[in-house]
């Protein structure tokens, strides 16, 4: 069984996300991991469909999501 990288939104600088998303591209990743958290199911807010939907968009990534939401 072939292993998956699955790079980690959370771990891009959102500073510098255009980098980041070129970085990503670059690389012989097939996935983009996305942790999406609503503040209520955990304490944390990341963010929501608009940015998945632009991620897909500008990536071609397979998505990945861990869904931390009510």
């Amino acid at each position: 069984m072939k292993p998956i990288i699955a790079p980690s939104l959370l771990a891009a600088d959102f500073c510098n996300l255009q980098r980041d998303i070129e970085m990503l591209n670059l690389s012989e990743a097939e996935w983009l991991h996305m942790d999406i958290m609503d503040g209520v199911f955990v304490p944390n807010i990341s963010y929501g469909p608009a940015i998945v939907r632009q991620m897909a968009k500008h990536t071609g990534k397979f998505i990945d999501t861990h869904l931390m939401i009510v």
